[in-house]
Order: structure tokens, then sequence, then C-alpha cells
């Protein structure tokens, strides 16, 4: 007998509690820990490839969206999981300059870093969450501003 089930694709997560510290650690973390200790963030290339980030709170959401499911047009198939929102690097940190900004004022003055660019980084990612919200009735509880806030502050809160 067969088994349903439900693919998800889940696009640059990110929330409180991700370790910076490893070797795949995230952007938000690093460029977070690297402010908290005025130093600049370092951006890989011009800052202009994108990424379609996507707060914890949404995978918990379409996890249990998935877990749920009854309807058997929605089984048997894998779903992006995203806010359907594209952020370039460099607005990335600047948004974050600002948001850790309101618990310390220097962190305004903090320059950007630019680097060499990461060989095969892919330049632009954007998802399409369409099918998930019409089949799984997926929608976005939290947005990139929102998240980025409850973020940095969690980040600035707990780590040096």
């Amino acid at each position: 007998y067969g088994m349903e089930t439900v693919g998800l694709r889940y696009f640059n997560v990110f929330g409180s509690r991700q370790d910076p510290s490893g070797p795949y650690a995230a952007a938000i973390p690093l460029f977070t820990i690297r402010y908290r200790n005025r130093q600049s963030p370092v951006i890989n290339g011009d800052g202009s490839h994108s990424r379609d980030f996507t707060y914890i709170d949404n995978v918990v959401l379409a996890n249990n969206l998935a877990a749920t499911v009854t309807d058997s047009e929605a089984l048997n198939t894998i779903y992006n999981i995203a806010c359907g929102e594209r952020i370039t690097i460099k607005d990335l940190a600047l948004r974050l300059r600002k948001s850790l900004s309101r618990f310390d004022a220097s962190i305004a003055d903090v320059a950007l870093q630019y680097g060499p660019e990461r060989e095969g980084d892919v330049p632009h990612s954007l998802a399409s969450i369409e099918k998930a919200k019409q089949k799984l009735g997926y929608q976005p509880a939290v947005y990139f501003s929102e998240g980025l806030d409850l973020a940095a502050e969690w980040y600035y809160e707990n780590y040096r």
C-alpha cells in the first residue's frame, strides 16, 4: 500500500538560535555578530545577489499544514516555503544595521565591507509560493522585515 506524502522546500530559513559559528552559518547571524562587535559584515561580491528569506515561524506553520492536509489533490507533491520576497544581500545588511541600531546607536556607523564573489554562488533566489497557498492554505505569518527585527533582537541579547 502507498503512503501519501507532502514535500517542503525551504528557502533561506532564519530566526533565533541559529548557530553563527558553524561552517554553514547563515548571513543573518554572522552579520549580526559582526555588527554587535562593531565590525563590518563582509558581503561577497557587490551585494546585488538576492535571496528569499524565510522566518522560522513560517517553516513551523508549513510543517503543520503539510502534516494535516487531507485533500488528495495536495498530496504527493513538493511545495516551496518562503515569503515570496527578493532581498539583496546589501539591503539585508543595511536593514539589519538599522534594526540593531535600536539597541546601540553606534552600530549605525559600522560600514559595510565587500569581498570577492563566492565561486558558484547563485545570483538570485526567489520562490513561487502560489502552489503552497492554493493547495495547503499556506500564507507567511511573518514577513522578512518583522522576522529580521525579531532575530536581530534575539542575537543582540544572546551573542557577542
